[in-house]
């Protein structure tokens, strides 16, 4: 047994790691106002273990307000007696999907725990609630059913009403089961076990309540200041007028059994408001008018039979005192009112000899007798009725569907001493002994036998098995307590007292049982809660629990069907087999209680009352150390803290957490081939769990934390949310790359589909006017596209939808829409342009105009020009804007008026009217200009006129245009672009969706190539490898010639411009005449070709610095200060193409500044007569030569060498840089070359490590 809860779900993110120091969470104000913890909220980390430092940690807490505290997985709750606030639908949700290390300890971290575990794990579970009456156990089960019915979710009107069942079950049940006792207000008078039953997805889907031993002498008799069950109350205070009249129902106090305790009310009760409740939850339950009616009707019947006096005769015989109270108790059980008298006063007895029956005799009861039988019909009417109740709702409460799991809830009665203790508190106690003997199996025994089992290391802990008073209770053989109740009831069936001196001889057997203690009329019983002593007297009858024949004849006479229907089982007369007892009946239950209990993974909740005077703020500590003791706490934190919390076989942790290792699961599904127990041990390793937290058994893993427990469901819950991140970042990525691609598809679409159909339209416009006007330049500009609804009225923006809200339009489409200029008649005047709106639509042409009215501008519809109504179109052969729509004679003539982009409203027209307008072009255009005037105007061409027309006097002005037979442009042909690759996402190929890879960057040199030396004095290698350095310019004619080279060096420049970028620029640098006397190579290749002179030489491509540092986005080049680069290409918006690295990119021009290569001066003349010197061939035999002037060959002779004599370069020196721009692509050599000295030689080094030498030492001072 242990719990196991996964860690909570919401888990605060990991801060992004910094490259710069930790950010400091910023403080919260509120951490001042949050309530401290008193004590330890889990005692096993008690630092002693005994009971009163349980007991002053409990008392710390219980102060302050914490009534709940932990020992591990078992809830320790102590009775507050007042409302802390702490159920709300608030905290509710702060317990949701927690595990209990993360929220203080309350009884919803049990529920939750529970729930979870029942979803997580496909296991039963169970919630056992034990403590003395008054502890808190109804409370804690209600609060339960509360917090599951909550967070189960279901959305089905089904499933919400099986939870508002479950809930209802709470009022119901209180009232019918519980009563007010000296301890305990509310006490349950009864057990109940409620199991809901839940589907795969958690839902609950159905419930099911078991009753166990319900105290029915309390129908009938109560000690001082104690009450009857609630519902009596209820009844007789909250019932309705038609109820009073149809059961003649008064107040509590005129009934015997709701009187004779002298208490009729409660301080913290409303029975008028409970009794509505109770009303509304048999409702929900079910429960149709009828039922509710025969319910009551039952419950008035047992308080009428309880005001049945009897008096007795002169004779000693019983007689009915008030013959009134019968009549109406016969009235309600449907019977002749002379039976029901007949049954309470007399007795049929039935002689039998051998075997066969004899006479028949009515016996007279005295009134004690009478009196008996009357209260035992009224006991087994409501015992009946209370079970048929819980069956009734079992029935409402039915699973709908197939059920997976089940959650079971105990709530049943406490351990009780009372200063006189019967029947009914040895069965009580007799329960609670088995519920301890399930926790000492689960908690201590079970779990010390596993270990063993297991071969785990464990250190045993005494405790004490209360299986020995359990034994002494029921055991048959040797007998034990209800076992000599049965005999004794056998033997002396007739008389209860002989039945109870019977009972008392044969305790005398169970002396020998050091639990056990007779003491006369008495006997004590050892239970692990304390020692209590039993009466003997009446235990008998009541374990005979059987009502007489003449009361079972009475009610099977009855017209009631409910009142039969209570009592379905008769005794058959005939039959030899003792009916079971009440002993026999509650050993039975409380095995398959057991039994039950066993078959889940139980929860604890051990309650504690503080004090017997339910009093919110006195702390009884004799009395809650003895709870504490009897509940077994000290022994339960030692198991606690010496155990293993969790424990689960191999197979099952595998299951469970093999997504947690690498090695045992990849992308979901499970890979390990070995054995279940290793796989284990290897999620386990991998997980990082500390070896001390875990041992591996026989056949099981344990844990021996639940702390572990919770890191590995936190674990397990995190793999999915990565595998989740993971799945959605590939689909980002995959979902930004297919949009940008849309996006390239789409403006690639729109800029030539939308352009190509626009131009179309355009295309019209030319077929149109077939040759026949002279054209504007700008009207056949290539990127002219005839786009229709210039005002932007489709795209309801302001001033387009104030536009046609003037047109009145509605919904239509506008084709088109612009700006034009009106002619406008004047009275004994020209005529002149005003401005206007035209707007057209598939239906009119809509003109406009706009005033200004009390400082504001106002549009109205000045004209509307149907389609249909237009005829012809006029306009000139030349390239002025005017044009005219001709149409029927109107009172205001046809429309004349000048458009910039007449020749698409032209094409926009006939495209509407099917091409059904004539388009008339000519030298003079014809209108009418009112009704019955038609009007002319004439096109004379003038070319001092540099507008487009100038109106005067029906005269049109206008300069030449372009010819009639123009076309509009070609379109301009697009620069290449460079191609972008889509590389957002961290899962997406570098360089995009392409198989091309990503150009390599190149490595940065270690340290600055050496300077250029002169060809003349470098050794020649025999293979030579390609060359990647900063090139310095070298004289041609002293370049080394390659002994044997396979292809020619391949010079890289970083970031330098080749050579080749000097040879371009004449002015700067001179080619330097080839040397005739340099020695050719030898074979077997000859040698390459001198280089070429400078005016033959390929211009080079211009290269760049970078001025300032530059940070490039997508397509762009990121710039260091300093970079070099090559200009690939210009551009007049001021960014160029540049390439660096073999890469191309944007980058702005005002970054870059020019590289001018500075020529170096000409070689120094060699004399005439002196033979050139060649390079020295890489030859290991070849004679060894000077290497610095007066060195001479290291063999000691003085052989003369060209060098003693003729002037030689030895190295060029690279001028030194002026900080902070780096030193040009073609760097000036330095000093001329020393003369040789003729000194001795002294010795001899390799020439090109005294070259490099010599540069590094350059470089140094550089």
């Amino acid at each position: 047994m242990a719990p196991s809860k996964k860690a909570g779900k919401k888990v605060a993110p990991a801060p992004k790691k910094s490259s710069g120091q930790g950010k400091v969470a910023k403080a919260d104000w509120k951490e001042g106002f949050k309530k401290k913890q008193v004590g330890v909220s889990d005692m096993t980390l008690l630092t002693t273990i005994s009971n009163e430092s349980i007991n002053e940690n409990l008392q710390k807490r219980w102060t302050n307000g914490e009534i709940y505290t932990y020992i591990g997985a078992v809830l320790i709750s102590v009775n507050p007696f007042r409302d802390l606030g702490i159920y709300t639908d608030e905290v509710i949700q702060k317990y949701r999907g927690k595990n209990r290390l993360e929220v203080p300890p309350h009884v919803f971290s049990i529920a939750e725990s529970a729930y979870y575990n029942m979803n997580a794990y496909h296991e039963n579970q169970c919630v056992i609630i034990s403590g003395e009456s008054g502890a808190g156990k109804t409370e804690a089960a209600k609060r339960i059913m509360q917090y599951i019915a909550e967070v189960s979710g279901g959305q089905d009107s089904s499933i919400q009403e099986i939870k508002d069942m479950v809930l209802a079950t709470n009022p119901l049940l209180e009232s019918f089961g519980c009563a007010k006792t000296l301890r305990n207000n509310n006490s349950s008078r009864h057990g109940k076990y409620l199991e809901i039953m839940f589907n795969t997805q958690g839902e609950p889907v159905g419930a099911q309540i078991t009753n166990y031993l319900l105290e029915k002498g309390r129908v009938v008799g109560q000690i001082e200041n104690e009450r009857d069950f609630h519902v009596f109350y209820q009844f007789t205070k909250g019932a309705t007028d038609e109820q009073r009249e149809m059961f003649g129902l008064q107040g509590p106090e005129a009934y015997a059994y709701t009187s004779a305790s002298n208490c009729l009310s409660v301080s913290d009760i409303d029975d008028i408001k409970d009794y509505r409740d109770t009303i509304k939850a048999m409702g929900v339950i079910g429960l149709s008018q009828e039922e509710q009616t025969e319910i009551f009707r039952m419950l008035a019947i047992i308080l009428w039979l309880g005001n049945v006096q009897f008096a007795e005769q002169d004779d000693g015989n019983s007689m009915i005192a008030d013959t009134d109270v019968t009549d109406f108790v016969a009235y309600l059980m449907g019977v002749d009112s002379s039976l029901v008298q007949k049954a309470l006063t007399t007795r049929v007895m039935e002689t039998q000899r051998g075997g066969r029956r004899g006479s028949v005799y009515d016996v007279p009861l005295n009134a004690s007798q009478a009196s008996s039988g009357r209260d035992a019909l009224s006991k087994a009417i409501y015992n009946n009725l209370f079970e048929w109740i819980v069956s009734r709702v079992n029935i409402s409460m039915k699973p709908r569907f197939a059920h997976a799991q089940v959650i079971g809830i105990l709530d049943i009665y406490g351990f009780e001493i009372f200063e006189d203790n019967s029947f009914e508190q040895l069965c009580i106690n007799y329960v609670n002994e088995k519920l301890q003997q399930i926790f000492i199996e689960l908690t201590l025994k079970t779990e010390q036998e596993e270990y063993v089992r297991e071969q785990i290391k464990w250190t045993p802990i005494k405790y004490f098995n209360n299986k020995v008073v359990c034994d002494l209770i029921e055991e048959r053989r040797p007998p034990g307590i209800f076992a000599a109740l049965n005999d004794a009831c056998a033997t002396a069936h007739a008389d209860p007292t002989a039945a109870d001196n019977s009972f008392i001889q044969r305790t005398s057997m169970l002396s020998s049982n050091p639990h056990f203690e007779a003491r006369g009329t008495q006997f004590l019983v050892k239970h692990y809660a304390g020692d209590v002593m039993y009466n003997v007297a009446g235990m008998t009858d009541k374990n005979k629990d059987s009502l007489i024949k003449d009361l079972l004849d009475l009610i099977g006479v009855s017209d009631n069907q409910f009142l039969q229907t209570l009592f379905p089982d008769r005794p058959d007369p005939n039959s030899k087999k003792r009916p079971p007892t009440a002993g026999d009946r509650i050993k039975v239950s409380a095995g398959a209680l057991v039994d039950n209990l066993m078959k889940a993974q139980p929860s604890y909740i051990r309650t504690i009352k503080p004090n017997q005077n339910r009093s919110s703020s006195e702390y009884d500590n004799k009395a809650i150390l003895h709870q504490i003791k009897y509940l077994g706490l000290q022994e339960n934190i030692r198991v606690r803290r010496a155990g293993f919390a969790y424990r689960n076989t191999f197979e099952k942790m595998v299951e469970r957490f093999y997504l947690l290792s690498p090695k045992t699961s990849y992308a979901g599904d499970y890979t390990w081939q070995g054995h279940a127990r290793s796989g284990c041990e290897q999620i386990l390793k991998d997980c990082g769990i500390a070896r001390d937290e875990w041992q591996m058994g026989v056949t099981k893993a344990f844990i021996k934390n639940p702390e572990t427990l919770f890191a590995l469901e936190t674990m397990r819950d995190q793999y999915w949310h990565n595998m989740a991140r993971r799945i959605q970042r590939a689909f980002r990525n995959y979902m930004r790359y297919k949009h940008e691609c849309a996006r390239r598809i789409q403006r690639f679409w729109k800029n030539n589909k939308e352009g190509i159909a626009y131009a179309q339209i355009r295309d019209y416009g030319h077929q149109i006017l077939a040759s026949r006007k002279e054209r504007r330049r700008f009207s056949l500009l290539s990127y002219r596209r005839f786009m229709g609804d210039y005002l932007d009225i489709n795209g309801k923006s302001a001033f387009g939808s104030e536009l046609a809200s003037a047109c009145g339009i509605g919904s239509d489409h506008v084709t088109y829409s612009g700006r034009i200029q009106l002619l406008v008649s004047q009275f004994m005047r020209s005529s002149k342009l005003s401005p206007r709106y035209i707007v057209v639509t598939n239906k009119a042409v809509h003109i406009l105009v706009a005033s200004n009215k009390d400082h504001s501008t106002q549009i109205a519809l000045e004209r509307k020009i149907p389609l249909v109504s237009i005829r012809s179109i006029g306009v000139s052969n030349l390239r002025d804007d005017f044009m005219t729509l001709n149409g029927p004679v109107a009172e205001e003539g046809d429309a004349v008026f000048t458009c910039h982009f007449k020749t698409e409203l032209v094409t926009h027209l006939l495209q509407l009217t099917q091409a059904s307008i004539t388009v008339v072009v000519g030298p003079t255009m014809d209108y009418a200009k009112k009704k019955d005037k038609r009007a002319q105007i004439k096109f004379v061409k003038d070319e001092s006129v540099l507008k487009d027309g100038v109106y005067k006097s029906h005269t049109v002005s206008v300069s030449s245009g372009e010819p009639p037979t123009s076309l509009s442009r070609p379109p301009a042909k697009r620069k290449p672009g460079v191609v972008r690759p889509i590389t957002h996402g961290k899962l997406l190929r570098a360089g995009g969706p392409s198989d091309k890879p990503k150009p390599a960057a190149a490595p940065k040199p270690a340290a600055r190539a050496p300077a250029a030396v002169p060809a003349a004095i470098r050794p020649t290698p025999a293979a030579p490898p390609a060359v990647r350095s900063t090139p310095v310019a070298v004289p041609a004619a002293v370049r080394p010639t390659p002994v044997a080279p396979s292809a020619p060096p391949t010079v890289r420049s970083t970031p330098a411009a080749p050579p080749a970028a000097s040879a371009a620029k004449p002015p700067q640098r001179a080619p330097a005449p080839a040397r005739s006397n340099a020695a050719p190579p030898p074979p077997p290749p000859p040698p390459p070709p001198p280089p070429p002179p400078a005016a033959a030489s390929k211009p080079s491509v211009p290269t760049y610095r970078a001025k300032f540092a530059f940070s490039g986005q997508e397509g762009e080049m990121t710039l260091a200060k300093d970079d070099i680069v090559e200009l690939v290409e210009k551009d007049d918006n001021g960014w160029w193409l540049v390439k660096k690295n073999g890469v191309e990119g944007w980058a702005p021009h005002n970054y870059l500044e020019v590289v001018v290569a500075a020529a170096p001066p000409p070689p120094p003349p060699l004399p005439p007569s002196r033979p050139s010197v060649r390079a020295p061939a890489g030859n290991a035999h070849v004679k060894p030569v000077s290497v610095f002037p007066g060195v001479g060959p290291s063999n000691g002779t003085a052989t003369t060498t060209p060098w003693k004599k003729a002037s030689a370069p030895t190295a060029a020196v690279v001028a030194k840089p002026k900080p902070p721009p780096p030193p040009p692509v073609g760097a000036k050599p330095g000093k001329a070359p020393v003369p040789v000295s003729s000194k001795a030689a002294v010795g001899q080094m390799d020439l090109a490590a005294a070259l490099a030498k010599r540069a590094q030492k350059m470089e140094e001072r550089d």
